[in-house]
Order: C-alpha cells, then structure tokens, then sequence
C-alpha cells in the first residue's frame, strides 16, 4: 500500500455545519415572528434570484443587515424567518433579481453569487449555510407563487415555511431534491467525469437525481451505469450536503466498481475516464502536469475523492 499522502488539514465542507436554531415551534405565531424582527441585533440576507447582496469590507464582505437596510433596498418579495443564532434572529430578505442587479452600482455593496460567495470566501464561514437556507427557501417562493392544485393564488405563512392556498386550502412546504454523487473505485483506480458545464481542467464524480421509487443505493448504481457504463456492486455512504442550486441536497457515496469499460453518455457527460491514486493527488494538490484539477473544497465532489485518496472507504 503506497503511503498515505499529506493534503494538508481539512477543508470545511461549504454550506454545512450551521448553528442556527430553526426554532420551528414558532413559525406559527406570527406576532412571535414580528416581535423578533424587532428585537435589537436582528438581521436578514438580502437576496436577489442567484444574486446576493453585501456590504463591501476588507478582507470579507458583511452579507448581513438590519432590516431597515434590507427594506430600503425594496420591500421584500418574501420575507422568511430562518431561526436563531446566539438569541439574536435571522431573516431571508428576498428581492426580484432584477432590484439586486441595479444594486451592483452602489461602490459601499458588493453583489454576486452564491458560489463565488463560498469559492472566494468572500464572508465569514458561519454566514455560508445561512445564506444557503435563505436562498433555497426564496427560491422555492418564486416558482410556487400559484397552487399546482388550483392555480389560485398562494400565501406565505409559517414564517416562510409553508404557502397555503385559500380557495382549494392545500398546503404546500418546501421541497429539497435528493441528489445521489458518488465515486467509482476499483482498487487504485477511480472514475472521474467531465460535464459541458465544467472549467476546462475540472473532473469530479458523477451525480444524478433520486428517482421516485428509488433507495439511494440503486440511484448510485443506475447513474453510474447509465452515465459511463460502469456496473456496480457495493455502496457505501460518505455524507450530505445542502446544495441551494437551486433547491438539492446531495447525498455522497462511494461504490465499487465491477466492470471496467467506460461507455460515455454524450448527452450527460463530455467525457469519463479512470484515474490513478497517485494522479488524484496531483489533482488535489494542484500540482498535475497538465493542470487538471479536482472541484474546489466547497463542494462534496472535493470530500469524497479525497477520502477515498486517503483511504477511509471499505467496501467490506
């Protein structure tokens, strides 16, 4: 076995990790929700589409405001109350994207979007999954404006956490979409692909949608078959990670692989390929001879190649 290479310390997983208190037991009360939004220290993430909103500063940028701030800008679209965080609540200010691109003007804000936000690490780590949260949420209020049942007009209650309808009375949550990513192993070799959408010099591991019907380990398995041709036996989870684009929570797995011929699914993929150990630690390290690279340490793509780098998957 080949020596267990030094990658540093780990990277902290984007959007995870929060340690804001949902405080679910009171979105119903909507005096509750008001009185906060009254109480000293409250804030909201300002909040446009994709677009996110900041206060410029050096060397971070300050993503929070009071709610003055956030309802000079524009009244909000939606207004949702994300929790509380050292007693002090959080709120999603939410703007048409349009009034957040006429904010990039301003030379005091900095606006742009979320996955710069978490690549560049342009605000503090705590901010990341609260942004992320109220982004999701925002997002999910903009297309279901109109019940699927109905077609009636809906309304926001619960703090943001449910939109009733008042004709037909159905009531309609949030949804998050499963996503099954997962890595290919066989022995000292792993299987990476490239879609259309990448940078030219990123591979990362294969992911598809959870089918209804469908465990996680079968999606593992048909997305790999169907993407690359590669059949599979044992999975193992890794972990999860909200992934607000817009509204998916990925699911990270490793599998093993049984065959070895990869047949490429064109309209998925651009291309798949195997990869050594010792070239996924280049790719890591950034130090590959022709620059190819692994996905920034923000996304559950990074953490799941470097654990099987580092030898922590056991199909046993």
């Amino acid at each position: 076995m080949s020596p267990r290479p030094d990658l540093g310390p780990r990277p902290r997983l984007g959007y995870c990790e929060g340690r804001i208190e949902r405080a679910a037991e009171l979105r119903a009360d909507a005096a509750a929700i008001d009185a906060l939004a009254r109480k000293p220290g409250a804030g909201t993430y300002v909040i446009g589409g994709e677009w996110i909103v900041m206060k410029k500063g050096s060397p971070l940028h300050e993503p929070l405001f009071t709610l003055d701030e956030a309802n000079a800008f524009s009244p909000a679209t939606e207004t949702i109350f994300l929790g509380v965080l050292d007693g002090v609540p959080r709120f999603g200010h939410g703007l048409t994207p349009q009034t957040a691109e006429t904010l990039k003007s301003r030379s005091d804000l900095h606006v742009t979007d979320l996955r710069s936000v978490a690549v560049q690490g342009l605000v503090a780590q705590d901010h990341l999954p609260l942004i992320a949260e109220a982004k999701a949420v925002l997002h999910w209020h903009a297309r279901h404006r109109f019940c699927p049942n109905c077609g009636s007009a809906t309304r926001l209650v619960n703090g943001g956490w449910r939109r009733d309808c008042p004709q037909c009375k159905a009531e309609h949550f949030p949804r998050t979409d499963p996503v099954a990513i997962m890595l290919a192993s066989d022995g000292d070799r792993c299987l990476l692909g490239r879609s259309p959408r990448f940078v030219p010099t990123m591979w990362s591991c294969l992911a598809g949608y959870v089918e209804p019907g469908e465990s996680i380990e079968d999606a593992v398995r048909r997305e790999t078959l169907e993407e690359a041709g590669i059949t599979c036996g044992r999975v193992v989870y890794f972990a999860s990670q909200p992934w607000p684009f817009p509204t998916s929570l990925m699911i990270g797995c490793h599998v093993e692989a049984l065959t070895h011929e990869i047949v490429v699914d064109r309209e998925e993929l651009e291309d798949a390929r195997w990869f050594s150990k010792e070239e996924i630690v280049s790719m890591l390290m950034r130090k590959h001879p022709q620059g190819l690279t692994t996905p920034p340490p923000v996304a559950i793509a990074h953490h799941i190649i470097r654990a099987w780098v580092e030898d922590e998957v056991d199909f046993d």
